[in-house]
């Protein structure tokens, strides 16, 4: 029998959003306007504080942001940017990582079906041979620790190439499917061109930060 008291039993936690202290003066408003450049200060806080520090442990933590915070408290502060924006790139990157780590043997299973039919997108992609679900929950998170300790357009664009590669394998299958199975081959023709164009945003968003208009 457990004799802890009833006041000391943990409570249901509920993700509070990531409040850099750029964050903290707009959080709450109602002003669009307000409510943006709040999402651009946040963003800027955590790019620039974590490409400033050499510490792993801090681009483990930011890393993990959403894994402690929550995706919602993410999506709050960033899902409605812009998606060729800095936190438009971010949320992208964030949200493709927590759908990986959902489900990674489904989406290893679309990577296979796709990469040798994407050969060169899988290079830049960079999922360890055989990939398998271990292989692509490694991948994810490497990808997200580059866009903190190494270059952020590279990043970028192996989350894109990933994306190219999980979406030529899922209308790969749906191609497969659509006879036996047309109502699921066809959510995963739908699923192919949303990925399609994730990958065209995050490819564009790599670009600006090059030529420095990503913000």
């Amino acid at each position: 029998m457990n004799d802890q008291p009833a006041s000391s039993a943990p409570r249901p936690h509920k993700p509070v959003p990531f409040s850099p202290a750029d964050f903290e003066s707009f959080a709450g408003g109602t002003d669009p306007a307000r409510v943006s450049e709040a999402a651009h200060l946040a963003a800027r806080a955590l790019v620039h504080s974590g490409r400033a520090s050499n510490d792993p442990e801090i681009t483990k933590r930011l890393v993990k942001l959403a894994d402690r915070q929550g995706l919602e408290a993410i999506a709050e502060m960033w899902a409605a940017s812009p998606a060729r924006s800095l936190p438009g790139a971010l949320w992208r990157l964030y949200a493709l990582r927590a759908a990986t780590l959902q489900d990674p043997e489904g989406i290893s299973v679309f990577f296979r079906a796709g990469q040798q039919k994407a050969q060169v997108a899988n290079a830049v992609a960079g999922v360890a041979e055989p990939p398998g679900a271990e292989e692509i929950t490694a991948m994810s998170n490497a990808i997200l620790s580059g866009a903190f300790d190494g270059e952020f357009d590279v990043a970028l664009e192996r989350s894109a190439a990933f994306c190219r590669v999980v979406a030529l394998g899922q209308a790969t299958l749906a191609e497969e499917r659509v006879a036996a199975h047309p109502e699921h081959s066809a959510a995963l023709t739908k699923k192919a061109r949303q990925l399609v164009r994730t990958a065209e945003d995050l490819e564009g968003a790599a670009k600006s930060w090059r030529m420095g208009e990503l913000d």
